[in-house]
């Protein structure tokens, strides 16, 4: 099972919900909101090959938080995964959009120097900005758009870019959710939970909630959930080798 885009460290008990995933032998991207928690959420999973700690910027937070970019340039060269980075154009954080701008623009920047990077990539309500700044910077790796809401147009443009995605069940339970999906070249996707930020019948979902978009990729591609399965261990192992 594979959950690409999780935030370990945010659940009310991170190191039982990081047991649980290795007992579970989930594979697991554990995401970052901010440079400085990278070493804490890092520490949660020593000695656990099957989760990676990525570093990162979250956009809602980048006006609260770009003071940080020097930390996140030191820690770098740590790291092969990055996120969570991005933009997000929600009304409510319109008014950081140049803060939002200015650090989206230097992390891409820096992944470019530094080789590349796999980056998980938040992009609501601004999928063509963050397309254009992709774009801008194609040194700076593979992007994941994770939990992407943009337009079909928008979706048509990120794949002929060679952008990958993750989609989980929160993602999955809207008739625009699916839709996008069943557009998504199908040897780029990933699962994901979002968790704990994603809600699932009304609680937070779990990395290992992951596992229910399985069973929901397989309806909407018409493919029973072992073919399914497999085709997403072959794309993660795509993926990584990128890292490799």
């Amino acid at each position: 099972m594979i959950d690409f885009h999780a935030h370990l460290d945010l659940y009310p008990d991170p190191h039982a919900t990081a047991r649980e995933c290795i007992a579970r032998e989930l594979y697991v991207l554990s995401v970052t909101t901010t440079p400085s928690a990278w070493a804490g959420t890092a520490a949660l999973t020593e000695g656990a090959p099957r989760i990676r700690t990525a570093l990162g910027l979250h956009p809602q937070i980048a006006h609260e938080r770009i003071a940080e970019l020097p930390e996140f340039e030191r820690l770098l060269p740590e790291v092969c995964y990055v996120g969570e980075i991005g933009l997000d154009g929600g009304p409510e954080y319109r008014r950081f959009w140049p803060d939002q701008q200015r650090a989206f623009t230097r992390i891409l920047e820096l992944c470019e120097l530094a080789g590349g990077r796999i980056m998980t990539v938040h992009s609501r309500r601004a999928g063509s900005a963050v397309l254009d700044a992709l774009e801008a910077r194609p040194g700076a790796g593979t992007a994941i758009l994770h939990w992407f809401s943009g337009s079909q147009r928008e979706l048509a443009r990120a794949a002929g870019m060679g952008c990958w995605f993750s989609v989980g069940p929160a993602m999955l339970v809207g008739a625009k959710g699916r839709s996008l999906a069943a557009s998504m070249p199908r040897d780029r996707v990933l699962t994901e939970s979002d968790g704990p930020f994603a809600q699932i019948n009304g609680r937070s979902a779990w990395p290992w909630d992951a596992g229910m978009a399985v069973e929901m990729l397989a309806e909407l591609w018409s493919e029973s959930a072992g073919d399914v399965q497999r085709q997403l261990i072959n794309n993660l192992r795509a993926l990584t080798a990128k890292a490799a």
